[in-house]
């Protein structure tokens, strides 16, 4: 992405802040993970009036399917900004959130106790 918040030299220009109207969280109740798949939707007959970082945000999704960690890095915004402008997208319909796929065995006891094993050998 081409444009940044800041000057090298003077730093931000817009406190996250602003840029969120002073939220710290979204308004949605939805879980918006680090790993959490954002995915453009084109919905039919949507024309809303989106700020800059808004439409920055959707421009970087529209390219390919991402995770939000991605999306903050790519943005160059903190992580708790993008969350709340994503749940912004997301209730507009312009974006899709899925929750991060995580593997089966991932809470498998037997596999927890393995690992706490292995460390406890460290």
């Amino acid at each position: 992405m081409s444009d940044h918040w800041y000057e090298d030299e003077s730093g931000p220009l817009v406190r996250p802040y602003t840029v969120t109207r002073g939220r710290t969280r979204p308004a949605s109740e939805q879980n918006i993970d680090l790993m959490s798949q954002v995915t453009a939707l084109d919905p039919d007959g949507v024309d809303l009036p989106l700020d800059h970082a808004r439409s920055a945000l959707l421009e970087l999704v529209r390219r390919e399917p991402r995770p939000v960690a991605e999306i903050a890095a790519d943005a160059d915004l903190p992580l708790t900004v993008v969350r709340v402008l994503l749940a912004d997208l997301a209730e507009a319909g312009l974006v899709r959130i899925s929750e991060p796929v995580t593997p089966r065995n991932l809470h498998d006891p037997v596999l927890l106790r393995e690992i706490a094993t292995r460390l406890r050998e460290l």
